[in-house]
């Protein structure tokens, strides 16, 4: 049968996460194996040694984070729900897509998407990295990792950030009303937004992150027109190296010793929940916050396939392929090959 609409292949690209606590040492040294995490002199040389070094030290310090919910992460789960209605959603606006999950570190791996996506025989292409914010950490690497394995003609576009998105932010907005629904006065709770942290030597080089962050805290504020009190931490970092701050641990000392008793956790970077929310937030900042007498402690969900993220998604991707504008999202045409200082020109506005 002769198609007669185009068709689009969505690849939504993740960090991913090992889904058995056995993956979760192979899980850690591809991350450390990335030259986009770990670069220095003569890093060619030492970077899988360090990497072995690393995981297998880390990988005995995360365990338990893992083991507290479930054994693994849900993140594939998550993002392959995401992938499954985004493309019901732009079926219902008349376009033929098939949409592909493409993981940096765990499977299904970025080659694997690329094989599903060669066999979909798809017209164009729109790459979707579902980090809001643009880090070379994030979506600097899954879209250099693209570059090194993709080799087609088909014309590319991708989206590299959409923190400033509206339909993202009202998405964000719904999940964090749900939250501070749960408190007796929901003006009052103390608004904690959380976010990945990232060394400050990647910030030095110019990476746009922890201005977008912020930017990102800021719209949220404004557009929902919260009363309350707020402030932004960071968490997860590893090593010794110095890392964006202050940490969620030292903030939940600090609403401690202010007295502060209801708190609301918003993990701002983050789309699905995976360990970074369900482990170190929901259960180890949890935990420490009712040793330190806050009484009640709340965290907003991950936006996983709400309606509203998904209908945020299908704006993204009908955007890069033109359909519609909005200058609020970072979008770059191209052809095969996408260049990393295009990447920062196009999510660095």
């Amino acid at each position: 049968m002769t198609r007669t609409s185009r068709r689009v292949g969505v690849i939504l690209f993740q960090l991913g996460g090992p889904d058995t606590l056995a993956a979760i040492e192979p899980f850690l040294y591809n991350l450390f194996c990335d030259p986009d995490i770990i670069d220095f002199p003569f890093a060619r040389l030492g970077r899988k040694p360090l990497a072995k070094l690393i995981s297998t030290t880390r990988a005995r310090k995360v365990q338990h984070h893992y083991a507290t919910i479930g054994g693994g992460s849900p993140i594939r789960r998550f993002t392959e729900r995401q992938a499954r209605a985004l493309e019901i959603e732009l079926a219902s606006h008349g376009r033929e897509v098939r949409s592909f999950v493409a993981m940096r570190y765990w499977h299904p791996f970025t080659r694997e998407a690329i094989a599903q996506l060669e066999a979909a025989q798809c017209d164009e292409i729109v790459l979707l990295p579902l980090y809001p914010q643009y880090s070379s950490t994030t979506t600097g690497s899954s879209l250099n990792e693209w570059q090194r394995l993709f080799r087609s003609d088909v014309p590319v576009r991708a989206v590299t950030s959409f923190y400033r998105h509206p339909a993202y932010l009202d998405a964000v907005i719904e999940r964090v009303e749900q939250a501070l629904a749960r408190f007796p006065l929901p003006q009052r709770a103390e608004i904690v937004f959380s976010a990945h942290s990232v060394p400050m030597s990647v910030i030095a080089k110019g990476d746009p992150y922890q201005r977008q962050i912020e930017e990102t805290v800021r719209l949220l504020m404004e557009r929902a027109g919260w009363p309350n009190r707020h402030r932004l931490c960071y968490q997860s970092k590893v090593g010794a190296s110095k890392w964006l701050q202050p940490s969620l641990h030292r903030t939940l000392h600090d609403l401690a010793a202010e007295k502060k008793r209801e708190v609301c956790i918003v993990p701002v970077a983050f789309v699905s929940d995976h360990v970074e929310t369900l482990g170190e937030i929901d259960h180890e900042a949890r935990e420490e916050a009712r040793r330190l007498g806050i009484t009640q402690f709340e965290m907003s969900a991950g936006l996983n396939d709400s309606p509203k993220f998904i209908s945020a998604l299908r704006e993204l991707v009908l955007e890069a392929l033109g359909e519609e504008e909005d200058s609020c999202t970072g979008i770059q045409a191209t052809g095969r090959q996408l260049t990393t200082p295009g990447l920062l020109a196009a999510a660095g506005d």
